[in-house]
């Protein structure tokens, strides 16, 4: 079964009511419909107008509440948005039942184009970052920067506690996992989550973690939740398979934005080793490596996620403006500066609500 195949979806008369999706205080959703596609935004009003767009991806099983808390750190810096992609969080599954990595790079693509608010900030987690980094291949006029935390990039050899989220991938496996998983509490899918996502899950806070069982519960009443996982883990094992210019890393190397890469010591489902070949390959690029952290970082330290971006664009704000000074003219950037240069930190609080690998 391709994920180009359409799934079985019951039409919306006959699909369950389930529970709103949790909008945070200071949080605006709206629905955007695009081609083939409708995508839900979540949103926080900025600090002040003027300042630089924002767009958030999130990561397989995840949803644009897994960047509430950085959202909330980067509200005085920029005019943030994070998406739901299709199948994900409030929005619903796409009409050509297409989960790829490439057709979710073309909603968030469809999105841009459609809001006129490019280049943005781009961030992505996971499979987001892979997402992401596709999307700053193919389009660098709607990409500013680019920010990838614990980026879902192919890997030879892959961690053992990665493996069976790959499984999902297989044709029957969501089914046989639904099964054998039916009786578990929201609860315990929560805990096992976070337990696989989290450096420290105990960093989680008691009503984090009951908003996150919320969302679990409704999720599940979905009825193309599992598909919706499994389409997309397909498409991201199909990714990691191409060759030639599709091939992600080779994407990565064409990536003209300044890029800020952030890599867990902890991270279970993304080998914290690929750090240093992401930022060999990214042509303009900084590391922040966090050995506490999981693979969301930047939900466990969002503060320190939203300090370096502050300092990372600052570096090039000030690029910018030296080769404008020496040009006599504007000018956005003016080539590679710090390429692969590293930085380690560590500090920050943590608050959960639904988070996907």
């Amino acid at each position: 079964m391709s994920s180009t195949e359409v799934p079985f979806v019951p039409p919306a008369n006959v699909l369950p009511k389930v529970t709103p999706v949790r909008v945070g205080e200071g949080e605006r959703l709206r629905s955007v419909g695009l081609q083939g596609i409708t995508l839900t935004v979540r949103s926080r009003p900025p600090a002040r107008e003027g300042l630089p767009p924002a767009l958030y991806v999130h990561g397989l099983g995840g949803s644009s509440q897994n960047w509430s808390a950085l959202m909330e750190q980067l509200e005085g810096d920029v005019d943030g948005e994070a998406l739901d992609l299709p199948g994900f969080g409030d929005s619903p599954p796409p009409d050509d039942g297409n989960y790829s990595v490439t057709a979710h790079a073309r909603a968030v693509i469809r999105f841009l184009d459609a809001s006129g608010r490019g280049p943005v900030h781009l961030f992505g987690n996971s499979l987001g970052g892979a997402v992401s980094t596709r999307v700053a291949a193919v389009r660098p006029d709607l990409v500013r920067t680019l920010t990838l935390v614990s980026p879902a990039l192919p890997e030879i050899r892959v961690q053992r506690t990665a493996v069976p989220t790959g499984l999902l991938a297989l044709p029957g496996v969501a089914g046989l996992f639904t099964r054998y998983s039916k009786d578990w509490t929201a609860e315990q899918r929560v805990r096992g989550v976070m337990a696989l996502c989290y450096g420290d899950p105990g960093r989680v806070t008691p009503e984090g973690f009951q908003h996150a069982v919320e969302e679990m519960e409704r999720r599940l009443q979905l009825p193309y939740f599992w598909d919706a996982m499994a389409r997309s883990a397909r498409g991201l094992v199909n990714a990691y398979t191409l060759g030639g210019q599709h091939a992600l890393w080779r994407q990565a190397e064409r990536v003209l934005a300044p890029t800020l890469l952030v890599y867990g010591g902890k991270d279970q489902l993304v080998g914290f080793r690929m750090a240093q070949k992401a930022a060999r390959t990214f042509r303009d690029s900084r590391l922040l490596t966090l050995p506490e952290a999981g693979h969301v970082a930047m939900m466990e330290y969002p503060e320190t996620v939203a300090g370096a971006f502050r300092d990372f664009v600052s570096t090039k704000d000030l690029v910018t403006d030296k080769a404008a000074a020496s040009s006599g003219g504007a000018g956005r950037r003016t080539g590679p500066v710090g390429r692969g240069e590293a930085a380690t930190a560590s500090g920050g609080g943590a608050d959960a609500t639904a988070v996907g690998s």
